[in-house]
């Protein structure tokens, strides 16, 4: 595939009908996969771990997330369906939220968090455009931080998995989810090639933000683009996670999980596939791992961090 149609590609996205999009990114897809296959799901460079690591909480074997990205109105009328599933299997989950793209949402986020749940701000309005350049960064970037306040969010990630960490130093969060270890079909694919959580400096790392990339594939790139069967490549490099001891931190979107017993829409997969891996991790990996909200993972980085730096080295 020759360097930039991907890129190409999701400039001209927005004019092109969905039917459409997903035939060409299935097009993309296929014809990217013989080179990439041999880096990803798994990049094995990625597995190598920090050099100022000390461990997750309660001293478990490996850290696993779970978080959603509200795209449309259609997800998040689903939103609390799937926190119940969710809360059947024992798991809690974050959920990010597009302030200014489907309407009020004050219910839903009020409900979620009301059972514990957590909510974040995905972007403003996913158009796009959030870091095309500077000046359309600093014009959002108050009303970013405005829906963080008002919502008592502390994590934010940008639509589309767009990212430039020096420019998310301008958000008031506690932490970061817009990049991944290795994802060679994104628009923006430069990953940052750990399976580890790590904090971003502003000023010093004190006053960092931590950024916590997803590292299992995403629903909609496996069961509607890949058009895979089964939930074998979450389970796969889930095992793989465990054994090297990182985070396993997955998204997957309301909108794209069917929930109910209508009709299963074009861009909808079972529930079973998703449920079936949860019951996977909590049966397979009983007592090994440490399961939390994305904002509690946070604060035990940020304070694990800082520890490590104050500690006097030894010879």
């Amino acid at each position: 595939m020759k360097p930039g149609i991907n890129r190409i590609f999701y400039q001209v996205k927005p004019i092109i009908p969905r039917y459409l999009q997903l035939t060409a990114r299935r097009y993309l897809t296929k014809l990217k996969m013989p080179r990439v296959q041999h880096v990803w799901p798994i990049f094995e460079a990625a597995g190598q771990t920090p050099h100022h690591w000390h461990g997750w909480p309660q001293d478990k074997k490996f850290a696993f997330v779970l978080t959603h990205d509200v795209e449309t109105r259609f997800g998040l009328d689903k939103c609390i369906s799937l926190m119940n599933l969710e809360k059947s299997l024992g798991f809690k989950s974050l959920f990010n939220i597009v302030p200014e793209r489907y309407g009020p949402s004050g219910d839903v986020r009020h409900e979620l968090t009301r059972n514990g749940f957590e909510v974040g701000v995905h972007g403003l309005n996913h158009d796009g455009r959030l870091f095309k350049s500077q000046t359309i960064f600093n014009h959002r970037k108050d009303q970013i931080n405005a829906y963080l306040r008002d919502w008592g969010a502390g994590g934010f990630r940008a639509p589309a998995m767009h990212h430039n960490l020096e420019w998310i130093k301008e958000l008031n969060i506690s932490y970061d989810l817009s990049t991944f270890d290795i994802d060679p079909f994104e628009p923006q694919s430069d990953g940052v090639n750990t399976i580890f959580p790590f904090v971003v400096p502003r000023n010093s790392i004190v006053d960092g933000y931590v950024e916590m990339p997803y590292t299992l594939p995403q629903d909609h790139a496996v069961f509607i683009i890949q058009m895979e069967k089964n939930n074998d490549i979450w389970k796969r490099k889930l095992d793989w996670i465990a054994e090297k001891g990182g985070l396993a931190l997955l998204n997957v979107h309301p909108d794209y999980v069917h929930l109910s017993n209508r009709s299963r829409r074009m861009e909808e997969f079972d529930a079973d596939l998703y449920s079936g891996f949860l019951e996977y991790v909590s049966t397979q990996y009983a007592g090994e791992y440490w399961h939390g909200l994305p904002c509690e993972l946070a604060q035990h980085v940020k304070s694990q961090t800082v520890a490590s730096l104050s500690r006097p080295t030894t010879t």
